[in-house]
């Protein structure tokens, strides 16, 4: 039965969405890195692996194309190119798919975001490593206690739960309060 598994859910959802008031401040801070980053002519990178890559696509097509309300395009990209992705994984290894465009794309002063629920995936560990060796901004989606990933981002929001639907739940509605925000400042 679904039952019980949509009533355990929205328990667990209910009692987790609360605990995230505490990562006001850190969102704030993102919201304006972006901001500071595009008036710039910066960019946004975004990754993450499997559920992950497709919030990458998910948060940045809301800033580059739209959220609510038609505004000015941002410039924000999902690294999830899979020729590059294939490219990078077997010629260098999988540890090195967004590290290499990330490499590429990346310009000091633009804003790296990584999400990971672990915060160990070492694709996005050696991503947030060669970021922060070319002057990116690095912002993480985290869950558990931040993993490694934590203390490789300049701004970490790190959703305090170990179950990975939870996390993502959690980070959709971040992305959301981001996106809302952001757009009230164009």
């Amino acid at each position: 039965m679904i039952k019980p598994l949509l009533t355990t859910a929205l328990k667990d959802l209910g009692e987790l969405l609360p605990k995230l008031a505490v990562l006001e401040p850190a969102l704030h801070t993102l919201a304006d890195t972006m901001l500071a980053c595009w008036q710039a002519r910066g960019k946004v990178l975004i990754a993450g692996n499997g559920g992950s890559a497709a919030d990458a696509m998910h948060l940045a097509e809301e800033l580059s194309v739209r959220y609510q309300k038609n505004r000015k395009a941002l410039a924000a990209i999902a690294l999830c190119d899979p020729a590059a992705i294939t490219c990078a994984g077997n010629d260098f290894g999988y540890e090195h798919i967004f590290a290499r465009q990330v490499e590429a794309l990346g310009n000091a002063g633009d804003v790296f975001v990584a999400l990971t629920t672990s915060g160990n995936s070492p694709s996005i560990v050696r991503a947030l490593e060669i970021a922060r060796l070319q002057g990116l901004r690095t912002a993480g989606f985290l869950g558990n206690d931040g993993g490694r990933a934590r203390a490789l981002t300049d701004i970490p929001l790190i959703v305090p739960s170990d179950a990975t639907a939870r996390i993502q739940e959690a980070h959709k509605v971040l992305f959301h309060v981001l996106c809302e925000y952001i757009e009230s400042r164009l």
